[in-house]
C-alpha cells in the first residue's frame, strides 16, 4: 500500500533502477528495499502476512542486513506495535507507534505539510548533503517514539520534538514522504540509492 508509482518515479529520476513487486523471488534478489506504506496499521500488517513476506523480510534485512528504508506508514511497521491497532509490528526497531495528542494546543491532527528535520546523526549517509533548510511533506496522525534514542536519526517540532526519521544498522524509515518532497526528497532517495 502506499504511492509505490511515485516512489518509483522519483527513483527514475535519479536513475536508479525500482521495481514494484510483492514477488518472493524479486524481493530476494534485490539489492536494496524500500517499505512504503499509506493506511493503517492493522492493514499493512495483514497484507504482508497474507502474502507471506515477513520470514523473507526478516532473513532479507535482519540475517542479510539488506538496506531497507520505510516510508511513512512503512517506518511505523518497523515499530513493535501501533495504538492504531492490535496486531504487532515488525519489531525491528526498540519503539512504539503513538498517536498525536494535544491538550494545550490547537494543531490539527493529522500533522499535514511541509516541515523542516534536524539531523541527529550528523554523519548518517541518508541525509548526506541535506542541510538544515530542508523540507519535507508529512502527512500522518502517529509517530514513532524510540525507546533507544540511538535509534532516532532526525526530530521534527510539530507541539513538541518527535522522532521523524530512525535508523539502526541497515534499517531506515522516514515519516514523510520524500517522493513528495521535491529536490529534498529526490535526493535522499538518491542518497538511499547510493547506499553500499
Amino acid at each position: 500500500m502506499g504511492n509505490l508509482g511515485s516512489i518509483q518515479n522519483m527513483l527514475k529520476k535519479v536513475n536508479a533502477h525500482a521495481t514494484i513487486s510483492s514477488d518472493t523471488k524479486v524481493i530476494a534478489s534485490a539489492d536494496k528495499l524500500i517499505l512504503p506504506g499509506v493506511g493503517s496499521f492493522d492493514t499493512a500488517v495483514t497484507n504482508l502476512n497474507r502474502l507471506e513476506l515477513i520470514p523473507l523480510l526478516n532473513e532479507r534485512v535482519i540475517d542479510g542486513k539488506t538496506p531497507l528504508l520505510g516510508v511513512c506508514l512503512g517506518m511505523q511497521l518497523l515499530t513493535r506495535r501501533s495504538e492504531e491497532g492490535i496486531m504487532p509490528g515488525l519489531g525491528w526497531i526498540n519503539a512504539e507507534t503513538i498517536r498525536f495528542r494535544f491538550e494545550n494546543e490547537k494543531l490539527k491532527i493529522p500533522h499535514m505539510g511541509w516541515n523542516t528535520v534536524e539531523i541527529q546523526k550528523k554523519d548518517d549517509p541518508l541525509f548526506r548533503d541535506l542541510s538544515y533548510e530542508a523540507r519535507f511533506y508529512f502527512v500522518h496522525s502517529y509517530y514513532v517514539k524510540c525507546n533507544d534514542p540511538s535509534n532516532v536519526l532526525t526530530t521534527t517540532i510539530y507541539g513538541s520534538d518527535f522522532c521523524s526519521s530512525v535508523v539502526k544498522e541497515n534499517i531506515r524509515g522516514v515519516q514523510f514522504h520524500p517522493e513528495k518532497s521535491h529536490k529534498f526528497g529526490m535526493k535522499l532517495l538518491k542518497n538511499f540509492a547510493d547506499l553500499t
